[in-house]
């Protein structure tokens, strides 16, 4: 069986010593950058490897032109999928422990996979936090794999740039939606970014919406209800979703694909990209 959205804590634990199977630990907290890692040596899923945001899933920062967790390149991408052991055979799961410290980095993981083809991915549901309260086996030995050949599959219609953003934000017929917090997206406690407020045209749909009140994804049924009274009949592919920096709303897009609605697009630059030029429109 293939899993390509979410996996639960009791499927993956029958797999985790399977060569075929790549766990990846995406702990992180903003403000802390090496929480996770440390957090990962004081334990993890056995045999799982340990990916950071700043350092595996991001490219440097260029001041004034990138936001603030610009994607790397597909060279680098498939050199650090390759790296860790990824090819066609290999299923993959991505977890962190969001909700409560750290970012849901793990559907960032999820959304880069997918972007580069590779569809046998899926994110720990409940994360870290599940498989602790279930009692499940912890190792503090730096995870390895062997490496094998990612083979690429650019998926370019998951990605928006800011350039389409401009062009669809006012478009009958499309959906420019911000994940971040509704306070963030009214311009309120903004702490992060230097400039508050959101897109024009943008409607508010946070990406914590997704998670029930024990920390899981909410059900399918659910989530669908959610999209659909936010989107209407609005297809999936119309949907354009940004955060603050393309981690969060990674989130949405992975939400909108368990529930069945299809699959979202994201705008990986997001706010804090579209604010680096003063020409851009901000409400």
């Amino acid at each position: 069986m293939e899993y390509k959205t979410l996996i639960s804590v009791p499927e993956l634990s029958a797999h985790f010593d399977d060569p075929n199977w790549a766990i990846i630990d995406c702990r992180f907290t903003l403000g802390n950058g090496e929480r996770g890692y440390q957090d990962y040596l004081r334990g993890h899923i056995p045999g799982a490897i340990y990916a950071h945001l700043d350092n595996d899933l991001c490219c440097p920062i260029i001041p004034g032109v990138t936001g603030r967790h610009p994607l790397p390149s597909v060279e680098q991408m498939v050199d650090k999928f390759s790296a860790w052991g990824i090819d066609a055979r290999v299923q993959v799961v991505a977890y962190d422990d969001w909700p409560g410290v750290g970012l849901p980095v793990a559907a960032r993981l999820w959304w880069m996979l997918r972007y580069s083809g590779h569809m046998k991915v899926a994110v720990l549901d409940g994360g870290w936090v599940n498989w602790l309260s279930e009692s499940f086996p912890v190792q503090t030995m730096v995870g390895k794999r062997p490496g094998r050949l990612f083979d690429p599959h650019i998926q370019p219609g998951l990605l928006a740039g800011s350039d389409e953003v401009e062009k669809i934000r006012l478009a009958q017929g499309f959906c420019v939606a911000d994940a971040r917090s509704a306070d963030r997206y009214r311009g309120e406690n903004e702490t992060i970014d230097p400039i508050a407020g959101h897109i024009p045209g943008a409607v508010s749909l946070p990406f914590a919406n997704n998670l029930s009140s024990q920390g899981t994804f909410h059900s399918q049924a659910d989530l669908r209800e959610i999209y659909e009274t936010a989107l209407g009949t609005l297809p999936a592919e119309r949907v354009v979703f940004y955060c603050g920096s393309g981690v969060t709303a990674a989130v949405n897009v992975l939400g909108i694909a368990h529930a069945g609605l299809g699959t979202a697009r994201l705008y990986a630059g997001s706010w804090s990209e579209w604010i680096t030029d003063p020409s851009r429109p901000v409400e």
